[in-house]
């Protein structure tokens, strides 16, 4: 994992002009020059030293805006597209993919379940933890940023904006959120590409059986930790696991059906869920979010 950058990124806005003290005795002369200078150029500077002291946030935009394309293309209906990896069946495992890949952490997820006809799902998300992949950006133009993911069923329903990131860390401790995030991300998994689709099929659903499956199939590095393993199975008879990666609360679902190969079987919990690490969360966590009805048939 590539080191994050240091230090959370701040929303610099400059602010009106400090007012001054003047002389009693040339009162009048100052206020009649600095009238005249305020109406050429006050406005002019203002907007000039806000594009000098402001941070380019561009780069970070971009990422929030490719996050929402992919979401998007998962929730596209099959026949849409292109047989690919899209059509909508995920789990809150694929936005965590997602959000890491593009350097970043899902700070929340919920699902409101009252919505009809459509559950809505909510994702809170901090990103500019890591640079892009691509190019060289310094850490000063890519400040660490938060967006709000919404989305139902079908591509339409994806709407991302800005937020004000969290003030406090997640686990109550002193400190900086951005700093506590940025060592998340460097402790995930060391095994080959952990955060990808892949099918359980094979594996017995117990504890066992999960961590078979994490280390046969390359999921976790020989020197990961495994701990703190709670399971159960759902009503769709996938067997969903709350455990411990090298301290981080990760989700398991493990589902023998194959049509759901193409599901992220294992993805870090969000980050105001890593103190608790119930199977509860992981059970509301492990169903599916979106589903293609192409796929249903």
């Amino acid at each position: 994992m590539t080191t994050p950058v240091a230090g959370p990124g701040r929303d610099q806005q400059s602010g009106p002009a400090r007012e001054r003290r003047r002389g009693a005795g040339r009162r009048a002369l100052l206020f009649a020059v600095t009238a005249l200078a305020a109406g050429a150029v006050g406005v002019g500077g203002t907007v000039l030293h806000q594009r000098i002291t402001a941070p380019d946030t561009s780069a970070v935009d971009a990422q929030a805006a490719e996050i929402a394309e992919a979401l998007r293309g998962e929730l596209t209906t099959g026949f849409y597209s292109g047989r690919g990896s899209h059509g909508g069946q995920f789990t809150e495992g694929t936005l965590v993919a997602q959000v890491q890949e593009h350097g970043g952490v899902l700070l929340s997820a919920d699902t409101d379940l009252t919505r009809a006809p459509d559950k809505t799902h909510t994702a809170d998300v901090m990103l500019g933890l890591v640079p892009p992949s691509e190019g060289t950006v310094a850490a000063a133009a890519y400040p660490v940023r938060c967006y709000r993911y919404t989305f139902g069923i079908g591509s339409y329903s994806v709407k991302h904006s800005g937020m004000t990131c969290p003030a406090s860390r997640t686990d109550g401790l002193p400190g900086s959120l951005a700093a506590q995030m940025g060592m998340l991300l460097t402790q995930q998994p060391t095994g080959t590409r952990p955060y990808r689709p892949r099918s359980t099929q094979g594996y017995a659903h117990t504890p066992k059986g999960a961590v078979d499956f994490l280390k046969e199939e390359h999921v976790i590095g020989t020197d990961d930790s495994v701990s703190a393993l709670s399971g159960g199975t759902t009503a769709d008879g996938a067997y969903v696991l709350a455990l411990r990666l090298d301290n981080v609360c990760h989700y398991l679902r493990m589902d023998a059906s194959p049509e759901r190969s193409d599901l992220i079987p294992l993805w870090s919990a969000p980050a105001d869920e890593q103190q608790s690490c119930d199977l509860q969360q992981a059970t509301t966590a492990a169903t599916l979010h979106g589903t293609d009805p192409a796929k249903q048939r």
